[in-house]
Protein backbone atom coordinates (compact mmCIF):
# COMPACT_ATOMS: atom_id res chain seq x y z
CA UNK A 1 0.00 0.00 0.00
CA UNK A 2 1.46 3.37 -0.95
CA UNK A 3 2.56 5.49 2.00
CA UNK A 4 0.45 8.42 0.79
CA UNK A 5 -2.78 6.41 0.80
CA UNK A 6 -1.95 5.06 4.25
CA UNK A 7 -1.11 8.44 5.77
CA UNK A 8 -3.99 10.34 4.13
CA UNK A 9 -6.81 7.78 4.31
CA UNK A 10 -6.08 4.56 6.22
CA UNK A 11 -4.31 5.86 9.33
CA UNK A 12 -6.69 8.82 9.79
CA UNK A 13 -9.64 6.40 9.68
CA UNK A 14 -7.97 4.08 12.19
CA UNK A 15 -7.15 7.04 14.40
CA UNK A 16 -10.62 8.62 14.49
CA UNK A 17 -12.69 5.41 14.60
CA UNK A 18 -12.99 5.26 18.43
CA UNK A 19 -14.62 8.73 18.36
CA UNK A 20 -16.90 7.68 15.50
CA UNK A 21 -17.95 4.57 17.43
CA UNK A 22 -18.59 6.59 20.58
CA UNK A 23 -20.68 9.07 18.63
CA UNK A 24 -22.76 6.45 16.79
CA UNK A 25 -23.51 3.81 19.43
CA UNK A 26 -25.94 5.86 21.57
CA UNK A 27 -28.39 5.81 18.66
CA UNK A 28 -28.50 2.01 18.95
CA UNK A 29 -28.28 1.71 22.73
CA UNK A 30 -30.41 4.34 24.39
CA UNK A 31 -32.45 3.99 27.53
CA UNK A 32 -31.87 4.01 31.25
CA UNK A 33 -33.48 7.40 31.56
CA UNK A 34 -32.15 10.84 30.71
CA UNK A 35 -28.57 11.44 31.78
CA UNK A 36 -29.51 14.78 33.35
CA UNK A 37 -32.32 13.11 35.34
CA UNK A 38 -34.59 15.94 34.09
CA UNK A 39 -32.65 18.51 36.09
CA UNK A 40 -32.74 22.14 35.04
CA UNK A 41 -30.20 24.92 35.04
CA UNK A 42 -31.45 28.48 34.82
CA UNK A 43 -34.93 27.09 34.17
CA UNK A 44 -33.86 24.97 31.17
CA UNK A 45 -33.09 21.26 30.90
CA UNK A 46 -29.40 20.54 31.22
CA UNK A 47 -29.15 18.00 28.39
CA UNK A 48 -32.62 16.88 27.29
CA UNK A 49 -34.37 13.56 26.79
CA UNK A 50 -32.09 12.16 24.08
CA UNK A 51 -28.91 12.01 26.17
CA UNK A 52 -29.45 8.80 28.11
CA UNK A 53 -27.55 6.75 30.66
CA UNK A 54 -27.29 3.66 28.44
CA UNK A 55 -26.44 5.74 25.40
CA UNK A 56 -23.56 7.38 27.23
CA UNK A 57 -22.36 4.04 28.63
CA UNK A 58 -22.51 2.45 25.17
CA UNK A 59 -20.43 5.32 23.80
CA UNK A 60 -17.78 4.87 26.49
CA UNK A 61 -17.66 1.09 26.19
CA UNK A 62 -17.70 1.09 22.39
CA UNK A 63 -14.88 3.60 21.95
CA UNK A 64 -12.66 1.86 24.50
CA UNK A 65 -13.40 -1.55 22.93
CA UNK A 66 -12.12 -0.21 19.62
CA UNK A 67 -8.91 0.74 21.43
CA UNK A 68 -8.68 -2.72 22.98
CA UNK A 69 -9.07 -4.32 19.56
CA UNK A 70 -6.25 -2.10 18.31
CA UNK A 71 -3.97 -3.48 21.05
CA UNK A 72 -4.29 -6.90 19.42
CA UNK A 73 -2.41 -5.53 16.41
CA UNK A 74 1.23 -5.02 17.36
CA UNK A 75 1.71 -1.83 15.37
CA UNK A 76 -1.40 -0.24 16.91
CA UNK A 77 -0.86 -1.23 20.53
CA UNK A 78 -0.08 2.38 21.45
CA UNK A 79 -3.63 3.43 20.44
CA UNK A 80 -5.46 2.41 23.65
CA UNK A 81 -4.76 5.64 25.57
CA UNK A 82 -5.52 7.65 22.43
CA UNK A 83 -8.77 5.71 21.93
CA UNK A 84 -9.77 6.41 25.54
CA UNK A 85 -9.14 10.13 25.13
CA UNK A 86 -10.90 10.26 21.75
CA UNK A 87 -13.87 8.50 23.33
CA UNK A 88 -14.02 10.83 26.34
CA UNK A 89 -13.68 13.82 24.04
CA UNK A 90 -16.41 12.61 21.68
CA UNK A 91 -18.82 12.04 24.57
CA UNK A 92 -17.96 15.41 26.10
CA UNK A 93 -18.37 17.20 22.77
CA UNK A 94 -21.76 15.63 22.16
CA UNK A 95 -22.97 16.44 25.67
CA UNK A 96 -21.60 19.99 25.45
CA UNK A 97 -23.45 20.50 22.17
CA UNK A 98 -26.67 19.32 23.75
CA UNK A 99 -26.11 21.57 26.77
CA UNK A 100 -25.51 24.60 24.54
CA UNK A 101 -28.66 23.90 22.53
CA UNK A 102 -30.77 23.51 25.69
CA UNK A 103 -29.40 26.74 27.15
CA UNK A 104 -30.17 28.54 23.88
CA UNK A 105 -33.75 27.37 24.32
CA UNK A 106 -33.70 24.95 21.37
CA UNK A 107 -35.81 21.85 21.64
CA UNK A 108 -34.28 18.41 21.97
CA UNK A 109 -33.69 17.02 18.49
CA UNK A 110 -33.21 20.45 16.90
CA UNK A 111 -30.26 20.98 14.59
CA UNK A 112 -27.46 23.55 14.86
CA UNK A 113 -25.17 23.66 11.83
CA UNK A 114 -21.56 22.66 12.57
CA UNK A 115 -22.20 22.07 16.28
CA UNK A 116 -24.08 18.85 15.53
CA UNK A 117 -21.64 17.66 12.88
CA UNK A 118 -18.37 18.61 14.54
CA UNK A 119 -18.86 19.12 18.30
CA UNK A 120 -17.94 15.53 19.15
CA UNK A 121 -15.09 15.55 16.64
CA UNK A 122 -13.40 18.76 17.79
CA UNK A 123 -13.40 17.79 21.46
CA UNK A 124 -12.27 14.24 20.63
CA UNK A 125 -9.23 15.64 18.84
CA UNK A 126 -8.62 18.19 21.60
CA UNK A 127 -8.67 15.48 24.29
CA UNK A 128 -6.27 13.24 22.33
CA UNK A 129 -3.97 15.99 21.05
CA UNK A 130 -1.34 15.81 23.79
CA UNK A 131 -0.88 12.06 23.30
CA UNK A 132 0.52 12.58 19.81
CA UNK A 133 0.35 10.30 16.77
CA UNK A 134 -2.30 12.48 15.12
CA UNK A 135 -2.69 12.20 11.37
CA UNK A 136 -0.86 14.75 9.23
CA UNK A 137 -2.43 17.77 7.57
CA UNK A 138 -3.90 15.89 4.60
CA UNK A 139 -5.16 13.08 6.81
CA UNK A 140 -6.84 15.61 9.11
CA UNK A 141 -8.40 17.34 6.11
CA UNK A 142 -9.69 13.98 4.88
CA UNK A 143 -11.33 12.96 8.19
CA UNK A 144 -12.70 16.46 8.74
CA UNK A 145 -14.53 16.34 5.40
CA UNK A 146 -15.50 12.71 5.95
CA UNK A 147 -16.96 13.53 9.36
CA UNK A 148 -19.39 16.02 7.84
CA UNK A 149 -20.43 13.65 5.05
CA UNK A 150 -20.78 10.66 7.40
CA UNK A 151 -22.82 12.70 9.86
CA UNK A 152 -25.39 13.50 7.19
CA UNK A 153 -25.43 9.97 5.73
CA UNK A 154 -25.61 8.06 9.02
CA UNK A 155 -28.26 10.32 10.52
CA UNK A 156 -30.46 9.97 7.45
CA UNK A 157 -29.98 6.21 7.50
CA UNK A 158 -30.85 6.08 11.21
CA UNK A 159 -33.97 8.16 10.49
CA UNK A 160 -35.02 5.84 7.65
CA UNK A 161 -34.48 2.84 9.94
CA UNK A 162 -36.62 4.60 12.58
CA UNK A 163 -33.73 4.74 15.03
CA UNK A 164 -34.01 8.54 15.15
CA UNK A 165 -37.05 10.82 15.05
CA UNK A 166 -35.32 13.50 12.97
CA UNK A 167 -33.02 13.11 9.93
CA UNK A 168 -30.19 15.24 11.34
Amino acid sequence: MPADLYSVVVYPLIYIFPAYAANALPVLFSGGGPLDRKRKLWGKRVLGEHKTVYGTLSAAIGGVLVGLVYTQFGALGYMLPIAIMLTLGAISGDLLGSFIKRQLGLKSGSSVFLLDQYGFYVLALAFAFRLGSMPGLYGMAFITLLTGVLHIATNRAAYMLRLKKVPW
